[in-house]
């Protein structure tokens, strides 16, 4: 299973290899209607909107258009992305790459638990570790367009887990999201997302 996993990470990879290659100062002026949930560089100040500073464009733009064809449903973002162009998705999504992330900062109940899961998962029950995806330091991998994690609010996190595992979020290739987290339970979720909130 973990094998089976694995490889399809790879493929994807592989089959994933372009990036947006959009402008970030013609994003910025695009990005004026992002900002109000987001905040001005992308460092959202509210824990259940994500932060979207540093993360990678690719992944940015797959999400932006996601929710402009309806695969990722939001009421709020289905609306304000209707009328992006895809030079406007590209643009924004290099906009808010090309800004550094603020970093939270893990708890202390959630070190040991949520650091073996993220990095290590739990092979007896089919739980791959999220490192093997999202990089030992939750950087991400851009050419897969995988996110990057470190520093992500702890509690928009756990949203992203929870709606994979009920299948309320189905855009993720391959199903891997969901195949990964209906194997937790929430208070693994919960240790992990609040140790991702830490990383750096």
């Amino acid at each position: 299973m973990i094998k089976q996993f694995l490889l399809s990470v790879v493929m994807i990879a592989v089959a994933s290899s372009v990036l947006a290659a959009g402008d970030p100062v013609a994003g910025k002026t695009k990005a004026t209607l992002c900002i109000g949930c987001h905040g001005v560089d992308g460092n959202s100040a509210n824990p259940d909107w994500p932060k979207l500073a540093g993360q990678g464009e690719g992944y940015l733009a797959k999400q932006i258009t996601d929710f402009k064809t309806g695969d990722r449903k939001d009421g709020t973002m289905n609306a304000m992305v209707g009328g992006l162009s895809e030079t406007d998705i590209a643009n924004v999504s290099a906009f808010f790459a090309s800004n550094k992330i603020k970093g939270g900062a893990a708890t202390k109940e959630s070190l040991e638990l949520g650091q073996k899961l993220y990095r290590a998962g739990d092979a007896s029950r089919g739980i791959a570790a999220c490192a093997s995806c999202h990089g030992p330091s939750g950087a991400g991998n851009p050419a897969a367009k995988f996110p990057a994690l470190a520093g992500q609010h702890a509690k928009y996190t756990m949203k992203a887990l929870k709606d994979f595992s009920l299948s309320k979020r189905t855009n993720d290739p391959a199903s891997m999201m969901r195949g990964v987290a209906g194997k937790m339970k929430d208070s693994e979720m919960k240790a992990v997302a609040e140790y991702i909130s830490g990383l750096h």
